[in-house]
């Protein structure tokens, strides 16, 4: 099966090394950075969700609006909007795009951030509710009839939706997490996975802590796996090396040695959330691991988010997502420091690689060859 890349829908230039230059929604570089993505082979970006930040289905709409090809994996937190609402905006929006969206619900991992939009469950109501929320969510897209609902979060009565997705029979939905409640959660209602890029051995581990909470919901499809990474590749491995560590001192120099976040959403130090406290956890075990693994730069940042990162020349790096393959991961996610400058690259340099080997050996499969 081919895999698929999945790139970051900034709308604005700021990183982790890089104070943003302009506001935070500058329409004309969430085009350039879009468009880039769309140019350079990349499958599908990202538009995550923050509390301050601006509203990620408007810029969705924006984008789907003006590119041909490029899916959209829009980010949603079930507390800042009522489940029969979400379905119709989401409809709303593959429509715009004519079939080119994916939901990927956030649970939320840091109750400070949460309480920011008023949500004051704790971490397991909130996982059961979002738990709920998919499953009207693909309810609300796929019945024609009115329904009712009466559960622990959500009750209503006699919805139906005039307005349904493009994509039958219907958008896929995307789940993360690293906690047993984010397993149980995303293997019962997902089509898709998110995990954060770990050592092969914990990655495949975790896969398995996905697939087995899928098959105790009953479900024989397991979904896909998606598993993200932080890009820095240069022509030779001596040049990435000192491009690693030459990020990680910008990283440094913008929280202070340490003294304060990088933003108001991730904590430096002591994270809530299970996936955050797994990458300082592997950090603390070594620097590298397998072919290009690099942790240093999740160890500067907290462990926030998607944070390890793959070191090398393009050959390196793809050669490493090949073993995560190797795994069963569908789906790359990537987004390097300079935002538009590596999306370029890695598409230009990374992508092309990957794909080029994944189809020779779905060839040698179709052709009865060993892989």
């Amino acid at each position: 099966m081919p895999i698929e890349f999945l790139g970051i829908a900034a709308t604005n230039d700021g990183s982790e090394t890089t104070p943003r230059s302009g506001l935070s929604f500058d329409r004309d570089y969430t085009l350039r950075l879009g468009r880039a993505h769309e140019d350079f082979g990349w499958d599908r970006v990202l538009f995550a969700y923050g509390s301050g930040a601006p509203e990620p289905s408007a810029a969705a709409a924006y984008l789907l609006s003006r590119t041909e090809r490029l899916q959209v994996l829009l980010a949603h937190r079930p507390n800042v909007s009522y489940p029969t609402f979400a379905a119709k905006t989401f409809a709303t929006l593959d429509q715009i795009g004519d079939g080119r969206l994916t939901v990927h619900f956030i649970t939320g991992g840091t109750d400070h951030e949460q309480q920011r939009e008023g949500d004051y469950l704790t971490k397991d109501q909130r996982y059961s509710r979002t738990r709920e929320y998919m499953q009207i969510v693909k309810r609300a897209w796929t019945s024609h009839e009115p329904f009712d609902w009466d559960g622990e979060h959500y009750r209503f009565a006699d919805f139906v939706s005039d307005t349904f997705p493009v994509q039958q029979p219907r958008p896929d939905v995307s789940f993360g997490g690293s906690s047993d409640a984010a397993y149980a959660a995303g293997g019962a209602e997902a089509d898709v996975f998110a995990l954060w890029g770990e050592p092969l051995a914990d990655t495949a581990a975790q896969i398995e802590r996905v697939h087995a909470a899928a098959r105790a919901a009953g479900r024989s499809t397991m979904p896909r796996i998606q598993v993200a990474f932080r890009p820095i590749i240069a022509p030779t491995e001596e040049l990435a090396w000192e491009k690693a560590y030459r990020t990680v001192d910008r990283i440094t120099q913008r929280t202070a040695g340490g003294a304060q976040p990088l933003s108001r959403r991730h904590p430096l130090h002591e994270p809530e959330n299970t996936g955050s406290q797994r990458l300082l956890e592997i950090a603390a075990r070594g620097e590298t691991f397998d072919r290009a693994l690099w942790t240093p730069t999740a160890k500067a940042t907290g462990g926030a988010g998607n944070s390890n990162a793959l070191v090398g020349t393009p050959e390196t790096v793809a050669a490493a997502l090949l073993d995560y393959v190797d795994l069963g991961v569908d789906i790359i996610s990537m987004r390097g420091y300079d935002l538009l400058g590596d999306a370029i690259d890695v598409g230009r340099y990374v992508i092309p690689l990957v794909r080029e080997e994944v189809a020779k050996r779905d060839a040698a499969r179709g052709a009865g060859a060993p892989a």
